[in-house]
């Protein structure tokens, strides 16, 4: 098995940039999910409630990003003495907030008052130790560092779609990291560490699934095939703890370094059970 894609998303629920090299940091790959916008009270605004947020590219910048949205382009740099509390699902973090003609004119774009808010050195937020075994740092991801998918369970599932009379899906839908070719299908719910490049990342959880995976991520709109209406069938998670449909894993990186476009994936400790799944017809 090797790498066969890596992808970071400077800006949470904004376009996928995909790379040769990235950098693992304990917190994640460099650059990725370090932006994010908020409402007015520090809510986390994602995809699932702001469809057009798929059309944004951002591009890190030194001390900020800068955001491109069809015709629109601004640069924002940000100060580390402004800052405001910001949260994503319970978890709260002190983030530096961009400044007011920023925030207004990102606004204008979306139309609804919006602020962008920007995981800096100062901005810390960790993994619960349930799920970690010991606390993790992380970005603005919705709760791990790292996401994991494979080749071959996107090619399970895109026969489920054809079946049902659905058009595939790629795996841009599921927004990885680190997306590993292999040869059978739902292996990675057996797989508890591996390594690539020497960096250990320990799988600690399935990653559930929302509407998002329904959404074009060049344009936002729902169309194609329904990823979660062909996972419904056999990835339907029977443990109350991850509700939900289940593609991929969440996965903490036990050690910092370089990892490259065909590096091999080494399983290095598996699971006894996979992860528990209601089937269905």
């Amino acid at each position: 098995m090797n790498v066969t894609g890596l992808n970071i998303h400077p800006l949470k629920s904004g376009r996928a940039i995909p790379r040769a090299r990235v950098d693992v940091c304990r917190d994640g790959l460099r650059d990725d999910r370090r932006f994010m916008l908020v409402d007015d009270d520090g809510a986390f605004i994602t995809q699932r409630e702001l469809q057009s947020l798929a059309q944004i590219e951002a591009t890190p910048v030194e001390g900020g990003v800068h955001l491109a949205m069809q015709e629109n382009s601004l640069t924002a740099v940000f100060d580390p003495a402004r800052r405001m509390g910001v949260h994503v699902w319970e978890s709260a973090v002190d983030a530096a907030i961009a400044d007011d003609a920023v925030n207004t004119a990102l606004s204008g774009w979306f139309g609804r008052p919006v602020k962008l808010a920007h995981m800096d050195g100062q901005a810390k937020r960790v993994v619960g130790e349930d799920w970690a075994d010991a606390s993790a740092p992380v970005g603005f991801a919705d709760g791990f560092p790292v996401l994991i998918t494979t080749t071959a369970s996107l090619e399970d599932l895109n026969a489920t779609l054809v079946s049902k009379g659905q058009q595939p899906v790629g795996m841009d839908r599921f927004r990885t990291n680190i997306l590993i070719d292999n040869r059978t299908p739902w292996e990675e719910d057996l797989w508890e560490s591996f390594e690539i490049g020497g960096i250990v990342f320990d799988l600690v959880k399935p990653c559930a699934r929302c509407i998002m995976t329904t959404q074009d991520q060049v344009t936002g709109e729902r169309i194609g095939g329904n990823p979660i209406q062909g996972l419904a069938e056999k990835r339907m998670s029977a443990d109350r703890r991850v509700p939900g449909v289940l593609f991929g894993w969440n996965a903490v990186a036990r050690s910092e370094g370089e990892i490259r476009l065909g590096d091999d994936v080494h399983v290095i400790k598996t699971r006894q059970q996979r992860w528990p799944m209601k089937l269905r017809g």
